[in-house]
């Protein structure tokens, strides 16, 4: 069975069991922390899955992976561009959007002494607001999902975004198609279990 290290209030951690959700698939599941973990991540973070002896760290590749064994072309596509803009999204959630909460979100909900600069919270809202109007554009494009019309692997770390934002004591533009796209996703169960839980 598959072995999922990492506590279920971290966002990346959730990435792991909405994906294994979607994918139908059962796992051990061990509330770990970065020092619990460091023998098989040497970064000391989470999550980290072992997969019949096979380790392998960082959320994004772990669903990437789980998608590819499953052989789950519906949500993650084989035809090579399709995989591409998938993995764009993917991609933009981790090294793009979440680059602009990181201080608010700090600040803000972890409460961290070293996160109280009120110029540096003003201007991580202020941006992380900008990249939230990309994606409002974006879902008025696909008028669905991230990606397309249809649900795909990309809306995971994004979905779980998204009810960051939400849960982020912050002034929130008025943004209709990422109000939908929240409302959407919340009709399935992975993302009811581990997105739209009360947990930012």
């Amino acid at each position: 069975m598959l072995k999922l290290f990492g506590k279920s209030t971290s966002i990346n951690v959730r990435k792991v069991l909405w994906a294994c959700a979607e994918l139908n698939i059962p796992l051990s599941h061990e509330q770990a922390n970065g020092d619990d973990v460091q023998h098989l991540n040497p970064n000391a973070l989470v999550p980290v899955i072992d997969d019949a002896g096979f380790v392998l760290w960082e959320s994004n590749s772990i669903i990437r992976y789980l998608a590819n064994r499953e052989q789950a072309g519906w949500l993650y596509p084989a035809v090579a561009a399709q995989r591409a803009r998938v993995d764009q999204w993917i991609d933009w959630q981790a090294a793009d959007l979440n680059r602009t909460w990181s201080y608010a979100f700090m600040a803000l909900v972890r409460r961290s002494p070293a996160h109280d600069d009120p110029a540096q919270i003003r201007a991580s809202v202020q941006n992380w607001n900008c990249s939230m109007e990309i994606l409002d554009r974006q879902l008025a494009v696909t008028g669905g999902h991230a990606v397309g019309a249809q649900f795909s692997l990309a809306d995971v770390p994004v979905g779980l975004s998204v009810n960051r934002w939400y849960e982020t004591p912050i002034d929130h533009p008025d943004l209709p198609n990422v109000r939908a796209y929240y409302e959407r996703l919340a009709e399935r169960p992975g993302y009811q279990a581990f997105g739209r839980n009360g947990t930012p």
